[in-house]
């Protein structure tokens, strides 16, 4: 199996991952940013089981994520190379500090289970975890600009899912600006990010299936013959 397709499977497996994970969660009714702390430790407490579950699926798909990135890397490396240009750097970076944010993130989650029957405790883990959900759509936001720019430049992907991804990253950047702004009632903030992320699994859904087509990573740059020595 190529590398492109492994890496194609892993997005696809990450974008299953990400949907299921919340499908699962969705109908536990997990608090949201500006939810009462007293709710969040009733939450938190009573669905130690679930939320442990989600965060051994969230380990398998930071791994898969990397997978994918490194494989649009080495898809789009020899031309970005010839053109002197990183884009696929840039996505990738994005990727790794997202994965890093999200680790903390569902550790503080983890972290809340266990602290029900402690108030100050619950609060400053949840004023942690409502932080770093909010600044976590900056590094979406970068691994779709890097990646979209990366793949339309070398001819990977087409210009409609380029512009997937430069929507989705709007609206995930967009979000993480206001709602540190809005943080006790983030509102339409909250919507903006949900848009962002819900496009954000579209998009690396559909470049998991570019990376499946692709037979093999773009072609070295061209090199002059050289005149064979007498």
């Amino acid at each position: 199996m190529t590398f492109s397709r492994i890496g194609g499977w892993a997005a696809l497996g990450f974008a299953v991952l990400l949907a299921g994970t919340n499908l699962i969660l969705a109908p536990t009714h997990l608090p949201l940013i500006g939810d009462p702390v007293d709710e969040v430790a009733d939450y938190f407490g009573s669905h130690a089981g679930i939320i442990g579950f989600s965060g051994t699926l969230a380990v398998i798909a930071w791994l898969l994520a990397v997978l994918f990135g490194a494989a649009v890397v080495a898809a789009v490396w020899p031309s970005e190379r010839a053109r002197g240009e990183a884009w696929s750097l840039v996505g990738i970076a994005g990727l790794v500090l997202q994965n890093a944010t999200f680790t903390v993130f569902t550790a503080t989650r983890l972290a809340l289970t266990g602290t029900a029957s402690d108030a100050p405790a619950t609060n400053a883990l949840w004023t942690l975890n409502e932080a770093l959900f909010a600044f976590n759509g900056t590094f979406l936001a970068t691994a779709m600009l890097g990646l979209s720019v990366a793949g339309l430049r070398s001819g990977l992907i087409r210009s409609g899912h380029a512009v997937l991804g430069f929507t989705a990253g709007t609206l995930q950047l967009s979000s993480a600006l206001l709602l540190p702004l809005v943080f006790d009632d983030p509102g339409a903030a909250d919507l903006l990010g949900l848009a962002g992320w819900l496009l954000w699994v579209v998009w690396i859904a559909w470049y998991g299936i570019v990376l499946l087509r692709t037979r093999t990573s773009s072609a070295e740059p061209s090199r002059a013959t050289e005149p064979a020595v007498s």
